[in-house]
């Protein structure tokens, strides 16, 4: 079976998880830009969460365009990752509502981290698939950007309960690593 139906499938989910997030934002009470004040955690975590949406996005086209076919196994893989994605509204939702207390920072976290694991997850059943000789074999090597983000995201789960602005540095920190589209894929679909 080819990616075209799990690439399609899968955009449709983030649409709707940017939408949902976004419709999370209620509008304040008040003509001035100071009615918009109390609105700036919740603000400044949408934009953390559709900035994540957006990379996790872009790196799952790259990964699907050095695949040739699918499973099941890949199927369910990606059903695994679209779940912990869909509850990036809600954890945001509830950490931006809330001004970053340690818990709802901290369960933001281990969505972040159990997404991480879900795209490890998924390209390692597209591996399988593909084969060790293969564009994708080829382009994720040792994944040493995966690795490190997993490592990070359990650092800022941690310091959410003692330094809850060291977990938001982590996240971003996380953020800005993978920013840039991983060009592992495209150097080796280029050659």
């Amino acid at each position: 079976m080819t990616t075209g139906r799990l690439e399609a499938f899968s955009d449709g989910v983030m649409a709707i998880i940017i939408t949902i997030m976004v419709l999370e934002m209620k509008v304040p009470h008040g003509a001035d830009f100071a009615a918009l004040r109390p609105l700036t955690p919740v603000f400044l975590s949408y934009v953390l969460s559709f900035v994540y949406l957006g990379i996790y996005w872009n790196n799952h086209h790259h990964t699907m365009h050095a695949v040739h076919r699918v499973s099941g196994s890949v199927l369910w893989a990606n059903l695994h990752l679209l779940f912990w994605l869909s509850l990036v509204p809600f954890v945001t939702g509830w950490m931006g509502e809330n001004h970053f207390a340690p818990a709802p920072v901290a369960l933001y976290g281990f969505v972040l981290l159990m997404a991480a694991l879900a795209y490890t997850i998924m390209v390692r059943a597209a591996l399988r698939v593909e084969g060790p000789d293969s564009n994708l074999a080829r382009a994720i090597g040792r994944d040493r950007k995966g690795n490190i983000s997993v490592v990070l995201y359990v650092i800022g789960i941690v310091a959410s309960f003692f330094q809850v602005w060291v977990a938001g540095a982590v996240f971003v920190a996380v953020a800005l690593i993978w920013l840039i589209p991983d060009q592992r894929i495209e150097r080796v679909l280029q050659e």
